[in-house]
């Protein structure tokens, strides 16, 4: 029997058995080989891309990314950081005729320095362990290690994250009037579906699926307070199932974390649904997006599909990459 899709059902005092019970049935390990770097990425395909493209029909495009800034929400948890931006060549170097160029000619160049999940960003394969395996039954250490990710590396998907994008805004489905939801509601199986059904959409093989709470909306309205890390509302342990089921390609929300926070035990805990579906799955992730003005199209226009571009950096042997991905209606 399968575990529970219902979050009252979840037995709060047992991390471990929930944790491994949904591991254990929803692993996708050798489903597309033994030397898949992908996961659920492969079920993106080039004909859902074709379909996916004739989705737009005005050439509206929202990005979704936050801004890379001092100014974000990071407090330097396990040495993340907002981004430091620093020139190295300015307009005044140009204007003093510092710069060494000749006949008057003059530039500007500039660097940053940031981690690279401190703002709208994918979780690669190899971001996440369980119980020192990674990715489709590898040893952790052969994967990850002080050089980087050898296989599984982000870099891999650089060509890859293009398909038909679905928005849930289960914010505005659930809590019409305010569009938020309260910080550690979990969002089960049944409230996706809901979602989906009122927006008269389908979720399905291939998709990108965004997932709006409100926490960004509150936090700019409120200040960053505790959204790196703090509670938020989020999706439930249980829904692993349904993101097992839907064959989704990947998934990505406007919170820090993805899944409901504070996690849904009364005993230690961190980040369970991450356990189960980055390392065992093989679903990406995508965190601390901004949907707040595609989900206003969304509803004025009454449709929640679109075509939606998130390749992340080729940075290799990266665990994660920063974006800026784009919805065009």
């Amino acid at each position: 029997m399968n575990p529970s899709e219902i979050p009252a059902e979840i037995d709060r005092q047992n991390p471990d058995a929930e944790i491994r019970a949904r591991a254990e049935a929803y692993r996708n390990w050798g489903r597309w080989g033994e030397d898949d770097v992908l996961g659920t990425l492969n079920f993106i395909t080039g004909e859902q891309r074709v379909a996916a493209a004739s989705l737009v029909r005005e050439g509206r495009v929202i990005s979704l990314s936050q801004s890379f800034d001092m100014d974000g929400p990071q407090k330097g948890w396990r040495r993340r950081t907002n981004p430091v931006h620093t020139m190295l060549d300015t307009g005044t170097d140009a204007e003093r005729g510092t710069q060494g160029f000749p006949h008057g000619i003059g530039g500007a160049d500039d660097v940053i320095a940031m981690p690279l999940q401190c703002s709208t960003q994918w979780d690669g394969l190899g971001h996440i362990f369980d119980n020192g395996f990674a990715w489709n039954g590898r040893r952790a250490g052969e994967v990850v290690t002080s050089l980087g990710d050898a296989i599984t590396g982000i870099e891999h998907a650089a060509d890859v994250i293009v398909s038909r994008g679905v928005l849930l805004d289960v914010a505005r489905h659930l809590r019409p009037e305010a569009g938020e939801l309260e910080d550690g509601y979990a969002i089960s199986a049944a409230d996706l579906d809901a979602t989906a059904t009122a927006a008269e959409v389908t979720v399905g093989r291939g998709d990108i699926v965004l997932v709006r709470t409100g926490r960004l909306t509150r936090a700019r309205r409120e200040g960053w307070g505790e959204y790196a890390g703090g509670p938020s509302a989020g999706l439930s342990l249980t829904t692993a199932a349904w993101l097992h089921r839907t064959e989704i390609a990947a998934i990505a929300t406007d919170t820090w974390g993805f899944e409901v926070r504070p996690n849904e035990f009364d005993v230690p805990s961190f980040q369970p649904l991450h356990q189960v579906v980055i390392p065992n799955m093989g679903l990406t992730v995508g965190e601390l997006w901004d949907l707040d003005e595609l989900a206003e199209a969304c509803a004025a226009q009454g449709r929640y599909e679109f075509l939606l571009s998130a390749a992340p950096l080729k940075i290799t042997g990266a665990v994660g990459s920063p974006i800026n991905p784009v919805a065009i209606l």
